[in-house]
């Protein structure tokens, strides 16, 4: 974590409490096989890359399936078509750090951003692609994560889980739901201080995050690797074009959202299907 991070006393009580909590899985679960499903090309190294690199190094079958182009991302700057081929590209060269061949990767294209339109389809898809698979276990964003196409992609992959009958235990990872105090600092002007506070009480973030997050993977011996992946996403790490309205990962919130995903462990809303 930054230094700043590391001086936070309220950081600091969240992340005693949550390590109190945690089960950290072992090396049975890290050799089943998985299929991780990123609303976007980087959702997946952010938030379960480190667990990627250890299932491999455990022997597992792991395919990534990316349900948007990315298109989106800077269309005001560049256009959508180059976009997509620039982040498909990049999807691969971080999915290769991650252990996994350029086969092991599946785009499905629906656009940017409106994926809720499609949903339907993107359920026929996924459910075709797990059926195919039979995957032991399926890595999906967070249920409570507030972009549309994260909290549609977790709708879509249940439903196809559901319609399909397979019986694959679920771990759902958070990205943007690490956008709250106290893991990033109340920066800007009070208007904005008092909006992310009231943003991050009125998610629950706190009792959520102690709540569902039990499970844990230990990834610090593969943080460096994980860090070098996100680094192939190079079209949302740095700016392709010298243009200040070029925002990356590390504009948010001053990089601390960024350093989130490079602590020790990442975290999980484990649960088997049918029970949830």
């Amino acid at each position: 974590m930054s230094k700043l991070s590391l001086t936070s006393p309220v950081r600091q009580f969240y992340r005693f409490l949550l390590n109190s909590t945690l089960n950290e899985s072992g090396e049975d679960d890290l050799g089943q096989s998985a299929m991780v499903f990123s609303p976007h090309q980087d959702d997946e190294t952010l938030g379960c890359g480190g667990t990627i690199i250890r299932k491999k190094k455990a022997g597992a079958d792991v395919k990534l399936v990316f349900m948007t182009d990315g298109s989106s991302s800077h269309a005001h700057l560049i256009s959508e078509n180059e976009l997509k081929s620039i982040r498909e590209r990049e999807a691969i060269a971080a999915a290769r750090l991650l252990g996994l061949e350029a086969s092991d990767t599946l785009f499905l294209a629906f656009k940017d951003g409106r994926l809720e339109k499609h949903r339907d389809a993107a359920i026929e898809k996924v459910k075709t692609i797990l059926l195919s698979h039979q995957p032991q276990a399926v890595f999906i964003p967070y249920y409570k994560e507030s972009p549309s196409d994260h909290w549609v992609t977790n709708r879509v992959v249940l439903s196809a889980l559901k319609q399909s009958g397979i019986k694959a235990t679920v771990y759902e990872y958070p990205i943007w739901f690490w956008h709250h105090w106290p893991w990033i600092g109340l920066g800007g002007s009070r208007r904005e201080k008092l909006s992310l506070l009231k943003k991050s009480l009125l998610s629950g973030f706190g009792l959520q995050i102690l709540k569902d997050f039990r499970c844990a993977v230990y990834i610090g011996e593969v943080l460096e690797l994980k860090r070098l992946a996100l680094s192939q996403h190079k079209s949302q790490m740095t700016r392709l074009l010298s243009d200040p309205s070029w925002l990356t990962l590390n504009d948010v919130s001053n990089g601390e959202f960024v350093e989130c995903f490079f602590q020790n462990f990442e975290l999980f809303y484990k649960y088997n299907l049918p029970e949830r």
